[in-house]
């Protein structure tokens, strides 16, 4: 079945089904602040850019309150790889000097906040992009390895408080909310974050009822080579063995890292989905079964 013909397919009895099916979903959810992590593939595929946006505007409509901490990786490496730069990453993180800092803040400031805003803005809902640096404060990140030896990010920050009143002004507008990974230190220095570090942190501070990450995979796989076994609910415990055996690694340390973090602060639901799926994120929130990696503590 073409996904494009779904609807027209469905019986009018589907259709209610569907309809009724999501209903306890929105009366629950009303008026929650659902913080987005917004990345990877539905991010950089044009066909998946405009479910996902379309997805949150439909969340918005619903009563819904969705804010946006978007990534922008590949658009990152690509500006550098003009540049003659190649990334560095270690653990996941990417090391930036001060020459990198200015080429991110570029990118995202410029490029890839105000286009995702746009968007949402042409599909039909109320759309600001706000630099993180605008309402992030941090400190530099003060990193260790295992063995205990200081680790230099360079320009890496970590989010240390959030002015709350612009973001929540627009929310009670019926905006949504579109931040870039960046911070600024006390010093006025512009600090890389770790976009998922930064979304989990909003979350803890803005109170969200949900925080999703949208990734490349399909949840947190038992077997990366086996896109079939994903885990449907995960706990600390269960991502401590999945990290020792190298399961979980890299890019995956800091997103399950931030997750439990959030939780610990009290935001109540925490989800990966797999933003390669249309529609995934209406599938995960307003159906009876779930269809992501759920994080518990």
């Amino acid at each position: 079945m073409k996904e494009g013909n779904f609807a027209e397919e469905l019986t009018p009895e589907q259709k209610v089904s569907v309809f009724l099916e999501a209903l306890p979903y929105v009366q629950k959810f009303r008026d929650g602040i659902f913080v987005i992590k917004y990345g990877g593939a539905a991010m950089e595929d044009p066909l998946l850019v405009e479910k996902t946006l379309r997805d949150i505007v439909l969340l918005e409509a619903v009563g819904i309150n969705p804010l946006i901490i978007h990534g922008g990786g590949e658009f990152i490496n690509r500006a550098m790889k003009k540049r003659g730069l190649s990334p560095r990453f270690v653990n996941g993180i990417r090391v930036t000097d001060k020459e990198l800092i200015s080429l991110i803040e570029e990118v995202l400031s410029k490029e890839v906040g105000p286009r995702i805003a746009q968007k949402i803005n042409e599909y039909g809902a109320k759309a600001v992009f706000i630099p993180g640096q605008e309402i992030f404060w941090a400190e530099r990140w003060q990193a260790v390895s295992e063995e205990g030896i200081p680790m230099d990010y360079g320009y890496v920050g970590t989010i240390v408080g959030v002015d709350l009143q612009p973001l929540l002004k627009l929310l009670h507008g019926q905006f949504i909310a579109v931040v870039s990974p960046l911070a600024r230190a006390a010093n006025g220095d512009i600090y890389n974050v770790n976009a998922d570090v930064a979304a989990s942190k909003m979350a803890k501070f803005i109170k969200a009822k949900k925080l999703i990450y949208l990734t490349n995979t399909n949840g947190i796989l038992a077997d990366e080579k086996d896109p079939l076994s994903r885990i449907s609910v995960i706990n600390r415990q269960q991502i401590s063995l999945l990290k020792e055996k190298g399961i979980i690694h890299g890019g995956m340390i800091p997103k399950v890292d931030s997750a439990l973090e959030a939780l610990e602060a009290g935001v109540e639901k925490v989800h990966f989905l797999d933003g390669r799926m249309p529609h995934v994120l209406l599938l995960e929130i307003f159906t009876d079964k779930g269809i992501g990696t759920e994080i518990v503590l």
